[in-house]
């Protein structure tokens, strides 16, 4: 379904009947990374996939997407289908924009999931990274994609997942250039959100990756523990719904049920 947003088009997928999830994808994902997840959570709940500022058949809105941006574009999504409390869990840069929509709207909230992500801001040494991936994307986005989402991967794995990154590397490849910019001068400037792990009105769960290559793993662990939220680890890299999919799928269901 296409809801009409500030002069452009947000795609979004509203399934199933229930408590409200809110499914937020990554960086040059889409709502299309949630499919084998959605059988079973429709069962007993009312899910919504959208797909963020730029990515999937969203369309960009300006040259940079802020998380706060994202975050506003998720809420007038749900405002429209008149959901006022919602579990969300996101993915990587969807985790990003769950922090700022629960900064924002913490009464809205009422579970939130990090998978993959960080509630820290990011370093000196990122920022600059973010830089030289934006030029990389003006230069060759093509091969900007391919080597990025390869890279997400643990390097055993990249053989063993060989044709699901082919797959995510060919709906990627139709994200447009300015969305991939927007996404990551969006990134770069986003604030430190650790105080939202503590809220105590919703509960928080947090996926971690032994073998992250993009997120370290000792500085999450100790972000878990000093918000004292619940931690699900897993040895695998980045794309734990694809390198460790039946066990975050266990997590998942468990976390929304309780």
């Amino acid at each position: 379904m296409i809801l009409e947003y500030k002069g452009t088009h947000v795609f979004y997928k509203d399934l199933g009947a229930g408590n409200a999830i809110v499914l937020l994808h990554g960086f040059l994902e889409s709502s299309t990374m949630w499919d084998t997840f959605l059988p079973q959570l429709t069962k007993k709940n009312r899910v919504i996939c959208i797909d963020l500022l730029g990515h999937g058949q969203t369309h960009c809105l300006g040259y940079i997407h802020s998380m706060e941006l994202m975050a506003n574009a998720v809420k007038a999504v749900l405002n429209h289908l008149k959901i006022k409390q919602s579990i969300f869990i996101g993915h990587s840069m969807g985790g990003y924009v769950a922090l700022a929509f629960a900064e924002k709207n913490p009464n809205a909230v009422t579970g939130l999931c990090l998978m993959n992500s960080t509630a820290e801001e990011d370093s000196a040494e990122k920022k600059a990274n973010r830089d030289r991936a934006i030029l990389a994307v003006k230069q060759n986005h093509k091969t900007f994609i391919r080597l990025a989402i390869s890279n997400l991967f643990r390097p055993k794995n990249r053989i063993i997942f060989s044709t699901e990154i082919k797959q995510i590397v060919k709906q990627a490849l139709q994200t447009p250039l300015q969305g991939i910019i927007a996404a990551l001068e969006g990134m770069k400037m986003r604030p430190n959100r650790e105080t939202v792990l503590s809220i105590k009105s919703f509960k928080v769960m947090m996926i971690i990756s032994k073998k992250d290559p993009v997120l370290d793993y000792n500085a999450l662990t100790l972000q878990a523990k000093k918000a004292n939220i619940k931690v699900v680890e897993f040895p695998d890299g980045h794309m734990s719904h694809i390198e460790n999919r039946a066990d975050l799928f266990c997590h998942i269901l468990h976390f929304v049920e309780n």
